[in-house]
């Protein structure tokens, strides 16, 4: 069973993308044929006017991958651009995706409420549900991880798959099923969503003081005053991390906070300690990795890909023409 799931290298990772993504494809490779990729195409739909340095991204996103844990001996590892057939099988889709499918897409229409999207209702944005069917029916994907919000995009890829199928009457493509997975949400220092456009973020890259530094300064309780007053661990974000990190401590921390045995400060530094006793190792095998080695990675990766992408676009054009 083939599983493709991809990153867009937009930016550093933080313990958001740890918890939600990373350790889930940690998990998945040991169980799957997986094929992780660098979504550098799907990083222009929204990022296209902020000077990003794609090629030193990418590099630094594999890079944090397998520092955290994703082995190129057991993964496919590759770049989306490096792939022409991604963006040649996106084309041929396009001609038979119906606009009235993208519109109503629930993300799309979400996203356009926020004004961090107000300006980017650009042609690739809508059709980035038709790009994403590219990148996983070329490879044959049996599953795709994702969370429950994001079904509606696999469900377009499936209908996309259906037409392709009914109007060429030929069925060459996998009809990808979800692999639905519980998708933490570890929220940001601030209560908002992890984000870098927030600076509300712990970075795998962060060093011991400046986790201590961020999570000193991430919002508690606001009914808890003093040191002894019982504490509401439902409503404070440290609380959430430790969930994430410490789980070993949890009833304790619970128990001692609601009873007013254990100070905000005090708590908080537990935290901190226990998120860098992960990111340590992160951190250390991260610096380890030349980049040499990383591109080296990505074209061993790219090969693969290519092989199986190249005969796929071969069987498609020889239905089409």
């Amino acid at each position: 069973m083939r599983i493709v799931s991809g990153m867009r290298p937009t930016g550093k990772l933080h313990l958001g993308h740890f918890i939600g993504v990373i350790k889930n494809w940690i998990n998945l490779q040991d169980k799957y044929d997986t094929f992780y990729f660098v979504a550098d195409w799907h990083a222009l739909s929204t990022k296209y006017d902020e000077g990003l340095d794609l090629n030193e991204l990418s590099v630094e996103l594999v890079k944090e991958w397998i520092a955290c844990g994703i082995d190129p001996e057991k993964t496919t590892l590759f770049r989306q651009s490096d792939i022409k057939e991604h963006a040649e099988l996106y084309l041929v889709l396009n001609m038979i995706t119906p606009v009235s499918w993208l519109e109503r897409n629930p993300t799309y229409k979400d996203a356009l409420q926020q004004i961090e999207y107000k300006d980017k209702n650009n042609a690739g944005f809508l059709t980035y549900p038709v790009l994403q069917t590219a990148d996983i029916i070329l490879y044959d994907a049996n599953l795709v991880p994702i969370g429950e919000d994001q079904k509606p995009h696999l469900e377009i890829a499936r209908e996309i798959v259906r037409r392709f199928h009914y109007l060429f009457k030929k069925e060459i493509f996998t009809e990808p099923k979800e692999l639905l997975t519980e998708i933490p949400r570890l929220p940001g220092l601030d209560g908002r969503k992890m984000s870098k456009s927030f600076n509300n973020a712990i970075y795998l890259d962060d060093d011991e003081n400046t986790i201590w530094a961020k999570v000193r300064q991430a919002k508690t309780d606001p009914a808890r005053i003093k040191k002894t007053d019982p504490g509401h661990p439902e409503v404070c974000i440290v609380f959430d991390y430790h969930k994430a990190f410490n789980p070993d401590e949890i009833e304790e921390i619970e128990k001692e906070c609601r009873a007013g045995n254990i100070g905000c400060v005090e708590c908080k530094k537990r935290c901190a300690a226990k998120i860098n006793e992960l990111l340590t190792p992160i951190r250390e095998k991260k610096a380890s990795l030349k980049t040499s080695e990383i591109l080296d990675i990505i074209n061993e990766g790219n090969k693969k890909a290519k092989n199986i992408a190249s005969k796929k676009m071969e069987k498609v054009n020889s239905i089409i023409f």
